[in-house]
C-alpha cells in the first residue's frame, strides 16, 4: 500500500467518469429498453457506417450483405473499448490507484490499461493491486461492470441474430406469393365464384409477423442494416409488396369479392405501425410518389375492380404513405419494385416461373 501524497488528475478524472457514464448509459439503453430503440452514441455509429458501406459499395449488393455484422461488431468494440478506457483514464487519474507487487516503481499508463483490461474481463488483478479504500471498491465496480457487458451483449447479439432470420421469413414467406402487389393478388384470386376464399388466414398470418416485425424494430434498430442480395429475403421489398396488395385489395377490387374489411384494415394498420417504428430512426418519407399499382394486371386475371379513375383518387389520398415505402426501400440501397432494375438483387430465386 502506498500512503504518500497522491498526485491527481483531475482531467484524466473526469473525462474518465464522462466516458464511463456515456458508454454505460448507450449499452443499458441500447439492450435493455425496449422503447428506447438503440442509444444515441450506437445509433451515430449505425448511420455513420450503413452510409459509409453504401458509398463503398454502391453498385455491389455482395458487399452490402457485410453491412450488418460489421456495424454489429463495430458496436460491441465501441462499447468494450469505451468501457476499458474509460476505467483506464480512472485509474490513471491518481498516481497511486495501484502498485506493483513486484517493486516500488510507478506504474506507467500501459501497466494500468494492462490491469483493468485483466480486472474488467474478470481475469484477477495480474501482478497489480489497487490501493486500499475507494480504489479496492472500484475494482470491484471495474469487475462488476465486465461481468455486466458480458452477459448483456451475449443476449444481445442472440436476440438480435433471431429477429434477423424472422425478418427473413417474412419477407420468404410474402415473395412466395409475388414480388409485386399486383402477383400477390392474382396467386390469391382463386377464380369466379371463390373469390379470394382462404386469403383471410393468410393475410392474418402475416398482419402477426409484421407485428412481431415492429416489435423486433423497436427494440434492436439494427436490423434495419442486415441487408441481403437475394430478393426473397428482402423485408422491405416484402412490406412494399405487400401494402400495395392490401391496397389493391382495398381500393381496387370490388368489394363483393374482396377480403373482409377488417381483415383488410388490420394488416394495413400493421404496415402504418411498422413505417412509424422504422421512420423513427432511419427512414424518412421521398419527396416523390412511387408508380401507383397496375389496376389493369389485376383486371386481366378476371378479377373484378372498380374504375381507374376511383381507384386513382384512392391512391392519391395514400401519397404520404407511399412516399414513406418509397424512402424505406432507397434507405435500405433498392429500387421499387417493378421499377426495371434487373440485377441479381432483384432476381427471382431458383425454381420459380
Amino acid at each position: 500500500m502506498h500512503t504518500g501524497v497522491n498526485t491527481v488528475d483531475p482531467v484524466a478524472l473526469t473525462l474518465g467518469v464522462i466516458v464511463l457514464v456515456v458508454v454505460v448509459g448507450d449499452l443499458l439503453w441500447t439492450t435493455l429498453w425496449v422503447e428506447g430503440g438503440a442509444g444515441p452514441l450506437t445509433t451515430r455509429l449505425m448511420r455513420g457506417t450503413w452510409a459509409a458501406m453504401r458509398r463503398v459499395g454502391e453498385g455491389h449488393p455482395r458487399f452490402l450483405t457485410l453491412a450488418g455484422p460489421v456495424i454489429l461488431s463495430l458496436g460491441l468494440a465501441t462499447w468494450i473499448g469505451l468501457l476499458w478506457g474509460g476505467w483506464t483514464l480512472v485509474f490513471a487519474g491518481v498516481e497511486h490507484a495501484i502498485f506493483d507487487t513486484r517493486s516500488d516503481d510507478p506504474v506507467s499508463l500501459v501497466e494500468r490499461f494492462y490491469f483493468v483490461g485483466y480486472t474488467l474481463f474478470t481475469m484477477g488483478n495480474g501482478d497489480f493491486t489497487p490501493n486500499e479504500g475507494l480504489w479496492q471498491v472500484l475494482t470491484g465496480l471495474t469487475t462488476a461492470s465486465g461481468m455486466l457487458l458480458i452477459t448483456l451483449v451475449v443476449s444481445y447479439v442472440v436476440s438480435v441474430l433471431d429477429a434477423v432470420t424472422q425478418k427473413r421469413a417474412f419477407a420468404s414467406n410474402v415473395s412466395g406469393l409475388g414480388y409485386r402487389g399486383e402477383e400477390i393478388v392474382r396467386t390469391a384470386w382463386n377464380g369466379d365464384g371463390e373469390a379470394f376464399r382462404g386469403f383471410d388466414l393468410s393475410l392474418n398470418s402475416y398482419t402477426a409477423e409484421i407485428n412481431e416485425l415492429t416489435t423486433n424494430h423497436q427494440a434492436y434498430p439494427i436490423l434495419h442494416y442486415f441487408y441481403t442480395d437475394r430478393r426473397e429475403y428482402a423485408t422491405v421489398l416484402g412490406v412494399v409488396a405487400l401494402d400495395e396488395a392490401l391496397t389493391l385489395l382495398r381500393f381496387g377490387v370490388e368489394e363483393d369479392v374482396r377480403p373482409s374489411d377488417p381483415i383488410l384494415a388490420n394488416g394495413r394498420s400493421s404496415v402504418g405501425t411498422y413505417l412509424s417504428a422504422v421512420g423513427s430512426v432511419s427512414v424518412r418519407p421521398t419527396d416523390r410518389t412511387p408508380p401507383p399499382p397496375d389496376l389493369d394486371a389485376v383486371r386481366e386475371a378476371g378479377i373484378p375492380t372498380v374504375t381507374e379513375e376511383r381507384f386513382a383518387e384512392s391512391v392519391d389520398d395514400l401519397a404520404e404513405r407511399r412516399r414513406m415505402l418509397l424512402g424505406l426501400v432507397e434507405t435500405d440501397a433498392r429500387e421499387w419494385p417493378g421499377s426495371g432494375r434487373t440485377d441479381a438483387s432483384l432476381a427471382r430465386p431458383s425454381g420459380r416461373s
